[in-house]
């Protein structure tokens, strides 16, 4: 192997080292993420509060979209991904209160 294709491999095995650092860190948060939105499904279950707050959620929304054009991350992209969590957070709190 040549020394620049040793240095590109050496570079390659950094940055993939990283990537599965912070996919650990994803799937750590994301999972915190859940906990957080359990307790609160359960206390809207208790309360008889409705599983979706549409106002909350588009306020969540437009604060993703801004903190994400100031991670220099496409805000369609973490649009998305909100829209996704959401989702999936709502569910969970429509099974909460069958």
């Amino acid at each position: 192997m040549t020394t620049d294709a040793t240095r590109a491999a050496a570079l390659l095995k950094d940055h993939r080292d990283s990537i599965d650092r912070l996919d650990a860190i994803l799937v750590y948060t994301l999972a915190e993420r859940f906990k957080q939105t359990q307790a609160v499904g359960k206390l809207k279950a208790e309360h008889d509060l409705p599983a979706s707050d549409p106002s909350r959620e588009a306020r969540q929304i437009e604060r993703l979209e801004w903190l994400s054009k100031e991670a220099d991350l496409d805000p369609e992209f973490a649009k998305k991904f909100l829209t996704f969590i959401i989702s999936e957070v709502i569910r969970h709190h429509e099974q909460l209160q069958k």
